[in-house]
């Protein structure tokens, strides 16, 4: 079975050549590995072999890796849903958060931001496909929204976040990734800076790549199926 360390070198070459294949520099993307229900010894060798940036889903999880890898230069984002009971720890312990979809939500962040860490990287999640299933600010709410976290201090405004419907086909999954590239744009001309569309994973990173995703979130083809679940 191939580990964690050779899956890390085949998906870093994956990335790449996606990039150059979009004729983009595979220096602006950025490997996010999902963690998520994996083993800290596992964490602990891929940061070994150069990655930095790990993803979580579940606080308390993700707050127990944090601690038991403190010894190590890593970098924590939040992906999951984010309930308004978790929001100081988060703040305490995160270096990002992925999904912002509700000005309060980020109102307590930015107030539970200890004053000794650096500003809270925030980006937007946005229901692209308007599924009932899925958190998410609407994409006719974001520029609104986003200009009231930008001005919100102990937080820093990075960008957008989507996680969309499951497609197969690769000009199809283009689409939602296109969808929210185009509204990043469309907030910078409103005058609110950004620089991060977090979007694409194991199954449509390329066609996410294509789109300019600058944060390619991979769970699976770095670890392995969780439960037989892909992400």
């Amino acid at each position: 079975m191939i580990g964690v360390t050779e899956n890390l070198r085949i998906v870093s070459d994956l990335l790449h050549s996606a990039a150059t294949e979009a004729g983009r520099d595979p220096a602006g993307v950025r490997l996010l590995a999902v963690s998520k229900k994996q083993p800290v010894e596992k964490i602990r060798e891929m940061a070994a072999c150069g990655q930095r940036d790990f993803g979580e889903n579940f606080v308390q999880e993700g707050v127990a890796k944090i601690e038991a890898l403190a010894d190590l230069d890593l970098t924590w984002h939040f992906i999951g849903h984010l309930q308004s009971n978790k929001t100081r720890i988060v703040a305490e312990y995160f270096d990002w958060v992925h999904t912002i979809d509700k000005l309060k939500t980020a109102r307590r962040l930015s107030q539970q931001r200890p004053d000794d860490l650096p500003p809270l990287n925030v980006c937007l999640q946005v229901n692209v496909d308007d599924e009932d299933s899925k958190s998410g600010a609407s994409p006719a709410a974001v520029p609104e929204l986003a200009a009231a976290c930008a001005e919100l201090p102990g937080l820093r405004l990075r960008g957008l976040m989507c996680l969309p419907a499951i497609r197969d086909d690769f000009e199809d999954q283009r689409r939602p990734f296109a969808q929210l590239r185009e509204l990043r744009d469309r907030v910078r001309q409103a005058g609110v800076e950004m620089d991060t569309l977090s979007m694409g994973m194991t199954a449509d990173y390329r066609a996410a790549i294509f789109e300019y995703a600058t944060i390619v979130r991979i769970g699976t083809a770095l670890f392995g199926a969780r439960n037989g679940k892909a992400g």
